[in-house]
Formats: C-alpha cells, sequence, structure tokens
C-alpha cells in the first residue's frame, strides 16, 4: 500500500509531465496555450468535442455538462465536471474536484490539498483518493474504494462504496491538515462494503440504518436520525 508521501510523488510527477510540456510548447502557445494544454490558463471543454486528454498549469478545467475527456490533470488549479460529463482519469495538485449529477470516470481520481465532491447519481469506478480536502459524497458510488490520510468523509444518501476506506497514518514532511482527527460520516441508507481501516485517530460515525463492512483501527459510533 503506498504511503501519503509516495502517493503524492505520484501525482507530482504526473504533474511534472504536464508542466514539462508547457515548457515544450513554443512561445506563442505559452502566451495562450492550446485548447487542450495549457501554462497559466483555464481549459473549458463544450459537449460534442471530441475526447481527448486535457492538462493544465495554473488554470482549471472546467468539462461541460454531457462532454467526454480522457485524462484531466491541473496544477493549482480544480476540476469540475458538468452533469453527465464523462472521463477516464481525473488527477488534481492544490485543487478541488467537483462531479455533477450522473457524471462518470472511469478511472481513478487522484487529489493533493484539494477536496472531493460527487453529487447525485455520479459514478467512479476506480478508487478514489486525496491527501487532505473533504470528501463528499451524495447519492453517489464509488467501485475502487476511498483513501486519504487526513480528509473528512461525509457519505450520505443511498450512496455506495465498494472497496471500503482507508485513512492512512501522516508519514514524512509534515503536511498541512496531518494533526486534524478526520470525521468519518456514513449516513442513513448509506453502503461501504470492504474493510474500513484506518491507521490514525478518525472519529467514526455511522447510522443504525447504515451498512458497513468490518471495522480496524477505530470505534465506532452510533446515531440516528439525519446526522450525528
Amino acid at each position: 500500500m503506498p504511503t501519503p508521501d509516495q502517493k503524492r510523488e505520484t501525482i507530482m510527477k504526473r504533474s511534472l509531465i504536464v508542466l514539462a510540456m508547457g515548457v515544450a510548447l513554443s512561445c506563442t502557445a505559452c502566451a495562450g496555450g492550446s485548447d487542450t494544454d495549457k501554462v497559466n490558463g483555464s481549459i473549458s471543454v463544450a459537449a460534442g468535442q471530441p475526447a481527448t486528454d486535457v492538462s493544465t498549469v495554473n488554470g482549471a478545467v472546467r468539462i461541460a455538462d454531457n462532454a467526454q475527456v480522457k485524462g484531466a490533470n491541473t496544477v493549482n488549479g480544480g476540476i469540475t465536471m458538468g452533469d453527465g460529463a464523462q472521463a477516464t482519469q481525473l488527477d488534481t495538485v492544490n485543487g478541488s474536484i467537483t462531479m455533477g449529477a450522473k457524471a462518470a470516470v472511469s478511472g481513478e481520481i487522484n487529489a493533493v490539498n484539494g477536496g472531493i465532491r460527487l453529487a447525485n447519481g455520479a459514478d467512479v469506478k476506480g478508487k478514489l483518493s486525496n491527501v487532505n480536502g473533504d470528501i463528499n459524497l451524495e447519492n453517489a458510488h464509488v467501485g475502487g474504494g476511498i483513501e486519504t490520510t487526513a480528509a473528512d468523509i461525509t457519505i450520505t444518501g443511498s450512496s455506495k462504496v465498494e472497496g471500503g476506506i482507508h485513512v492512512q497514518k501522516p508519514s514524512g514532511l509534515n503536511f498541512s491538515g496531518s494533526n486534524k482527527v478526520p470525521k468519518i460520516v456514513i449516513g442513513p441508507g448509506a453502503t461501504v462494503s470492504g474493510a474500513l481501516d484506518f491507521e490514525r485517530e478518525v472519529e467514526l460515525h455511522v447510522s443504525d440504518r447504515a451498512t458497513i463492512g468490518p471495522v480496524r483501527g477505530a470505534t465506532v459510533q452510533k446515531f440516528s436520525g439525519d446526522n450525528p
């Protein structure tokens, strides 16, 4: 299992590739960037455009309703997927990721220093992971489990997480949020199958109407009603 430092290193390597691509652009391209690769600029993808990889440094990626991309990668910027949008994989460093209603990612979502939000009906086939930043699922699905180091996690409605939850112990250099005790809330109607594995102290609140797998490293605090 990769450590938080290894996870950050992997995402940073991807991001350095993006940066190298930007440096390799001509001076004209560096001023504005292409439609799919930019330095110091945001990218917007409209519905109906051919699916391709998009990447930027110091800018956001905005994927419109029902639009499609392959991979989307940002450094110092967030990724927003509109309702019904589709992607293969999403990666950010210093930026949040938001999936609209019924948006779909066929691979993984990875973030460093950024929150992740999945709206009603959003679907991630692979793993969803970050280091810092809140993770929120609202009637959403994650097929490959959730992994974090310092995120608060809130799973509500009919959300279903397959592959469990893994909260890693901070290691290596101290980073923002590492000393905060993560709060995990699994609300009424939600399901987390697979192990809930905690390598550090957490607050684990589970609705008496939720379904979860075995818990290691934390004590379940049961609650009734909509919120703990």
